[in-house]
């Protein structure tokens, strides 16, 4: 048989190494349109063409095209939780309550999103073009982003109180809700900037955004606590 298409049969299923291979390639070409098109944008039979599998294969990893896109999803979502979460407990742990600062703070949030999507390859490049996306949806977007990254975002949150102790909840959250606006429109490299700025800025530059993000978003921060 010559077919270069795995397919599944009642006879038997793919084996587990090959499998595991095969998961990997849907989820990538699924990262890839989802990326482009959006969720609404793709079907399960153009992920198949583009991993070069049969539809059917879709269908026994992952099930229905939303359950293939929460795989996507959670497949990078967890090495960004673990990431953040990491450098958020370093912050604090080399730091006391009187030397951490809302940029230092911000900045060990923010700065493993950079450094994965500067080293990462294109997949990340593609992840993080869909989590803007998902962040700016109303009829589901919060629902996935809450399932995924709420205990990190609420780990940022009691680390920023720490450091203001004064500040109130909600306008923790307010700033929070503005800083991931910043964030994740700098990490979805649209180009926007580099037509504005007439080739003076360029959104692929993320030493560039690294310089100016921290600063920016502790800048809000801090305008916001003081008003209150």
């Amino acid at each position: 048989m010559t077919a270069t298409k795995t397919r599944v049969s009642g006879r038997g299923r793919p084996s587990k190494a090959k499998g595991l291979d095969l998961k990997e390639t849907i989820l990538d070409a699924a990262e890839g349109l989802f990326a482009r098109h959006g969720f609404h944008g793709v079907t399960t039979r153009q992920v198949a063409a583009e991993a070069g599998v049969d539809t059917a294969l879709i269908h026994y990893y992952f099930g229905a095209k939303r359950e293939l896109f929460d795989a996507v999803f959670v497949r990078r979502a967890e090495i960004l939780n673990q990431a953040r979460e990491a450098s958020m407990n370093a912050y604090v742990a080399g730091h006391d309550a009187t030397t951490m600062t809302v940029e230092g703070v911000i900045e060990a949030f923010i700065d493993p999103l950079l450094r994965i999507s500067q080293e990462g390859g294109p997949g990340w490049k593609s992840y993080f073009a869909l989590v803007a996306q998902v962040n700016n949806t109303p009829a589901w977007g919060g629902e996935t982003m809450a399932r995924f990254f709420d205990p990190v975002v609420h780990q940022l949150v009691e680390t920023l109180k720490i450091v203001r102790p004064q500040a109130e909840y909600r306008d923790l959250y307010w700033c929070y809700q503005f800083l991931t606006g910043s964030m994740m429109l700098s990490l979805s490299e649209t180009g926007r900037i580099d037509s504005l700025s007439e080739g003076e800025c360029h959104s692929s530059d993320l030493e560039a955004v690294r310089r100016r993000l921290f600063s920016y978003c502790a800048a809000g921060f801090e305008a916001v606590i003081a008003k209150a």
